[in-house]
């Protein structure tokens, strides 16, 4: 029986299982009917909907977040914010709801729940200019609904959050190495 979940917690869960997937030599239609089999932490159908949305739109979905990298490539974005960029533009792209704002504060809710201490003003940056490039406005947003911040960064100043003295500041490097060749990313 599936559970009846917020959005928040949808969300939360199609994170987490995107991330796994990053882990995982499975693609994430099995991850999801593991997850239901499992019933611990099993995504509902709007998180379904989100991970199918990334699986069936990688490519353009990778492509947007590329456009949008200054001096980075995706292969060296810490997996945490490049899950969170993932499932956010997934919804904002292709959800039924159309409420950018929305997607993009839960990335960024998402990146500083479960990302280094930097890497949420990253991901609020590059998702609010793909929002502002593509002219993507919330439809009909809720009063509760807030909206991501213009004036962030598109960058963090240091995208490793354990690079503290300033010499390190000068050439940073990300948290995370890179995938393995042939790992899959969620």
């Amino acid at each position: 029986m599936e559970q009846k979940l917020s959005r928040r917690q949808g969300r939360e869960r199609a994170f987490l299982l995107a991330f796994s997937a990053t882990f995982d030599t499975d693609g994430l239609p099995e991850l999801i009917a593991q997850s239901r089999e499992l019933e611990e932490n099993a995504v509902d159908a709007f998180g379904e909907q989100l991970l199918l949305g990334l699986a069936a739109h990688q490519q353009e979905i990778d492509g947007q977040i590329e456009a949008h990298l200054r001096g980075w490539a995706l292969n060296r974005l810490p997996r945490v914010s490049l899950c969170a960029l993932r499932i956010a533009l997934s919804e904002m792209l292709y959800g039924e709801e159309k409420l950018p704002s929305v997607a993009i504060n839960e990335a960024v809710e998402l990146t500083k729940k479960y990302g280094g201490s930097e890497d949420h003003q990253f991901v609020n940056g590059v998702l609010g200019a793909i929002a502002r490039e593509l002219g993507l406005a919330d439809a009909a947003a809720p009063a509760s609904a807030l909206a991501a911040d213009p004036q962030a960064p598109e960058a963090p100043a240091q995208p490793a959050p354990q690079a503290k003295e300033p010499d390190e500041a000068a050439a940073p490097a990300p948290e995370a190495a890179p995938p393995e060749e042939g790992a899959p990313l969620c």
